[in-house]
């Protein structure tokens, strides 16, 4: 049986690899090309925004966006604990102080505590939709507006996701849409994935005309990734079409720590990249992810309704997608011990507060105790696969209820 993941490339499928082989066996295409317009258009489509521009990864997106609505030296940018460390990196790559909030139920900053954390130098909200379960947006915008704070969304797990207030009829609107920016990432293990990528979008209803054409200097200076660094990602579907096949015999595992050690795959975060401009190579990886988005995020939604019904939680949001389903137990490691001996790798965001374990709390600004449910949080979290079948789904209920 294959691995049944939330983190070892769940997107990729064979036309991806059959893309990825096509993309590699035409170097010229690499760098600059059509598709790169294709993928900020579509974008700038979907969400209705006028302005959509993308970078090699979703932390290169969100300084870009920093850099465009000139936050920098002395400037406070509030963000959630419970988040990944690009957030703050990005955040003091800009030259901008990091200032965490504590989350509510939902894994999102908690308006509350959001509104105590205000200070004079506060310029900017990020607000991260966390696993794709939308934010209390209309208590953070209303935050916003009253202290002149730019909102900028995180969308990095939420691609397809809708905000629907409780108690107000209607549609809904796409996450992404709802504050000044937002920016998206398109790593391995997200909602679409081409390896690396990730794209910055300011909404039509921003006040600050020039942060659009900022966004886009910003761009415009830096420079395309190596042909090297490209090869590198394109081989990743490619390689992983085997290694996933193979992984509970062994075989798998051996490949991919072989493929490590002889640099053929890239590590998914490493302590600094420098931003670069999105590469046409990876566009075309994802445009073909892009077609797929509407069926993954069904999958999503009716693999987490399955989830809840079964572990007897609480009614779902229907405007969520559902990167990954969370779950709170008293011992997560064995768990996901357990698990994997059975051939399932459940996820672990966020299990440090600032993850991953090992970041420096001092260095990136957070001082333990601040947000302490963000810190119990961390202590007890598991996330179970959503992008899976029925019958895996089935599977990963036996090992979690024992």
């Amino acid at each position: 049986m294959q691995v049944i993941s939330s983190s070892l490339s769940p997107n990729t499928e064979a036309e991806d690899v059959f893309e990825a082989l096509r993309v590699l066996t035409n170097p010229a295409t690499w760098q600059q090309g059509n598709a790169i317009s294709q993928v900020e258009q579509w974008f700038a489509d979907y969400l209705g925004v006028g302005t959509a521009v993308s970078f090699d990864s979703g932390r290169s997106a969100l300084r870009a966006l920093l850099q465009a609505f000139e936050i920098g030296d002395g400037d406070e940018v509030l963000l959630q604990a419970f988040t990944c460390v690009a957030v703050p990196n990005s955040v003091r790559w800009a030259g901008a102080t990091p200032a965490y909030v504590d989350i509510d139920k939902s894994f999102n900053i908690d308006p509350k505590d959001l509104e105590k954390k205000i200070t004079k130098q506060s310029k900017a909200i990020i607000v991260q939709h966390t696993f794709g379960f939308p934010a209390e947006m209309d208590a953070i915008l209303a935050i916003a507006k009253k202290n002149k704070l730019i909102v900028i969304e995180d969308c990095a797990h939420s691609l397809g996701a809708t905000y629907l207030p409780a108690g107000k009829a209607g549609k809904g609107k796409k996450v992404g849409t709802l504050g000044d920016a937002a920016f998206f990432s398109f790593g391995r293990d997200k909602v679409v994935s081409s390896v690396w990528g990730g794209i910055a979008t300011i909404n039509a209803k921003c006040q600050m005309p020039n942060a659009k054409r900022k966004l886009k200097e910003v761009q415009n200076a830096l420079s395309y990734p190596s042909s090297a660094w490209i090869a590198q990602q394109l081989f990743h579907p490619i390689a992983f079409s085997v290694i996933l096949p193979t992984y509970n015999l062994l075989i798998g595992k051996v490949m991919l720590e072989a493929f490590k050690r002889m640099r053929l795959l890239s590590v998914p975060n490493p302590p600094f990249l420098f931003p670069r401009r999105y590469p046409n190579a990876l566009a075309q990886l994802l445009l073909k992810q892009l077609a797929k988005l509407e069926r993954y995020n069904v999958t999503r939604r009716g693999v987490a309704s399955y989830y809840q019904k079964e572990l007897q939680n609480e009614t779902l949001d229907n405007g969520a997608i559902y990167l990954r389903y969370a779950m709170l137990i008293d011992d997560p490691l064995q768990m996901i011990r357990q698990a994997k001996r059975r051939g399932v790798i459940l996820g672990n965001w966020y299990h440090n507060c600032i993850d991953p374990t090992g970041v420096d709390f001092k260095s990136v600004g957070y001082k333990q105790g601040s947000c302490p449910r963000a810190e119990e949080t961390a202590a007890h979290i598991v996330n179970l696969p959503t992008l899976i079948t029925e019958g895996e789904a089935r599977e990963v209920i036996c090992i979690v209820t024992g």
